[in-house]
């Protein structure tokens, strides 16, 4: 195994990270590398070694590090303003690029991070419908608010509707506002709604969770019955928006909901996120509403003109023909390769997601939901990830993030990667 070399500078800022940052880091990505510098498909940590990178800083840089229409539209911008408290022209052409490409969204509000626009989105649709209740499903991640950390990772697996909160300091009196239900039940999330229709305020959801396709037919499902109801459904795009289509994951599975969130490439690699959804909704947004119902949203740094400007170049090169059928058949080329070395191995594992988005999951059978995935081996997981990182891969511990900058060399050079991680499987880990 080829093992990733610690110069002394690198080991040093470690050392110095211990002293000042809980854990060492930044609580994203374990603290034992320091990266320096990225450049299209690849990262450079501080000592000089040299990554395909698949974390892709948690999935913004999808059109690759250091992209020449991102990094000069930033450098023309940064001389006029970094940021006003204020309307600014870049500001509302993203809004225009975004009501232009996303179905659902006929208006668009900006906020800073996924978290916060999951956050929103919640309470707007509480707002807008008068009731308190938010169903979400379980496994399912809707940022770091109290209502959204809630049966993401549950200890413990409660009978449903029950949340379970996933961190300590969450008030009880959260937990029973939110209620769970099993993703890709189309039986169990109707009747769950159903019986709670005039609790609920609204209904939000991931389209692919995590790593977990929709089963034909449960999105439709989720529509339906909401629709029928009149509660507003939520589609969590912070990580699918304009990666799985330039219309989002509403745009690919062909489901359109009443609001989503947008974050991650929407700012072309800054802090910037955004709210979508009906007029009619967002109009809570607006003091014309009246103050009763009006929804009082402000962030310093919301819409600021530098995130603005990356996030229409990034937009604009997404916009160039064929660069998600490219995409699109990067990954699957890496997915084919991957399944074709786990049946040469032998072992009960299967790659899960879609080709811009997905892993290996070590475990056989159906992955409809959380509870299945939880049958994984989470010690081959952790065996072959390491083998990647000591053989210049850099992917998170469950995704694969697939970029627009990534090539066949990377392909092969991750497949070649993958192979050692399967010739040193831990003894007993082979079923044939």
């Amino acid at each position: 195994m080829t093992g990733i070399a610690k110069g002394p500078e690198e080991l040093a800022l470690m050392e110095a990270a211990k002293r000042v940052l809980p854990a060492g880091g930044f609580g994203n990505f374990p603290a034992d590398i320091i990266i320096r510098s990225g450049k299209g498909g690849h990262v450079q940590d501080v000592s000089g070694n040299d990554y395909i990178d698949y974390l892709l800083g948690s999935g913004p840089m999808f059109i690759g590090h250091d992209h020449p229409a991102v990094t000069e539209a930033v450098l023309r911008q940064i001389p006029l303003g970094t940021t006003f408290f204020a309307n600014n022209e870049p500001g509302i052409r993203l809004a225009e690029a975004i009501v232009e490409a996303v179905p659902c969204a006929e208006q668009v509000r900006f906020l800073t991070s996924g978290t916060e626009a999951d956050f929103y989105a919640m309470r707007l649709a509480r707002a807008y419908r008068g009731r308190p209740k938010i169903v979400k499903f379980e496994g399912g991640y809707h940022g770091m608010s109290d209502w959204a950390l809630m049966s993401l990772a549950p200890r413990r697996l409660a009978n449903f509707p029950e949340a379970v909160p996933d961190s300590p300091g969450i008030p009880d009196a959260v937990r029973s506002e939110v209620l769970v239900a099993p993703f890709n039940d189309i039986e169990a999330a109707v009747r769950l709604i159903e019986a709670h229709q005039d609790e609920i305020g609204g209904v939000i959801m991931e389209p692919l969770q995590r790593l977990i396709p929709p089963k034909p037919g449960f999105l439709q499902a989720v529509r339906d019955v909401t629709a029928r109801l009149g509660i507003p459904l939520i589609f969590d795009e912070v990580v699918t928006g304009f990666r799985f289509a330039y219309g989002g994951a509403q745009e690919l599975y062909g489901v359109t909901p009443d609001i989503c969130t947008m974050g991650k490439i929407v700012g072309g690699g800054f802090a910037l996120s955004a709210i979508g959804g009906k007029a009619e909704i967002m109009a809570l947004f607006d003091k014309a509403v009246g103050e009763e119902r009006f929804l009082t949203q402000v962030g310093t740094l919301s819409g600021n003109p530098v995130a603005a400007v990356a996030g229409l170049a990034t937009l604009g090169v997404l916009r160039e023909p064929g660069t998600y059928d490219k995409v699109f058949a990067m990954g699957r080329s890496l997915m084919d390769g991957l399944a074709m070395l786990i049946a040469e191995a032998g072992i009960p594992a299967q790659c899960l997601g879609e080709p811009v988005l997905f892993d290996v999951v070590y475990a056989a059978g159906d992955l409809r939901d959380y509870r299945a995935v939880l049958r994984q081996d989470t010690a081959m997981q952790k065996h072959v990830n390491t083998v990647l990182r000591a053989r210049g891969i850099l992917k998170g511990d469950s995704k694969f993030y697939l970029s627009t900058a990534h090539t066949a060399e990377d392909v092969a050079q991750t497949l070649d990667a993958f192979r050692s991680a399967m010739q040193t499987l831990p003894a007993g880990r082979k079923v044939a």
